[in-house]
């Protein structure tokens, strides 16, 4: 009930502040959701007096900006590492059989589709796999044989050189 009345009262001030602090704009309203949440799951530790309890919910939407704006930088190096990696990792010999090994990939069931692409794409082992994709070793090992099986076949269909390459 004291959340209730302290949200009410406070919630176009603490807007008006990620707005000032925050681009785009836009983005101040999932901010303040997030920073909401977090005053409700904290709110045994809200102060009882009013104005403390008003700078209590501005420190936590600051410390949730904080933590969007470090999650945003970590996503942007993230990205810029793959894209470098991207520049300079080696292209397929031949792009039409690079295209055909996707073109098979992407006609999977999405369940055989994600096993596969974690295996070959992401360097994980079928059982490490299993693990990511709350499968046991064993639904992941038959699913994976029948995923091969599948690709072997599109690929053969597809007339292209990748369909004498074996498919570990």
């Amino acid at each position: 009930m004291r959340l209730e009345a302290l949200v009410r009262a406070n919630a176009s001030d603490v807007l008006a502040y990620l707005e000032r602090r925050i681009t785009p704009r836009a983005d101040a309203a999932d901010i303040l959701s997030d920073s909401l949440i977090t005053a409700w799951t904290k709110s045994g530790s809200m102060p009882t007096v009013d104005a403390e309890a008003r700078m209590w919910l501005f420190a936590i939407a600051r410390n949730t900006l904080l933590n969007s704006r470090r999650a945003t930088n970590r996503r942007l190096a993230a990205t810029a590492r793959l894209r470098n990696e991207l520049a300079v990792s080696d292209v397929a010999a031949d792009p039409d059989e690079s295209l055909a090994v996707r073109a098979a990939v992407v006609s999977l069931q999405p369940d055989l589709r994600e096993l596969v692409e974690l295996v070959h794409w992401d360097g994980f082992s079928v059982v490490e796999a299993a693990g990511i994709l709350s499968l046991s070793s064993s639904t992941a090992r038959s699913r994976y044989s029948v995923a091969k099986e599948r690709l072997r076949a599109a690929l053969a269909t597809a007339d292209s050189p990748a369909a004498v390459r074996p498919l570990t």
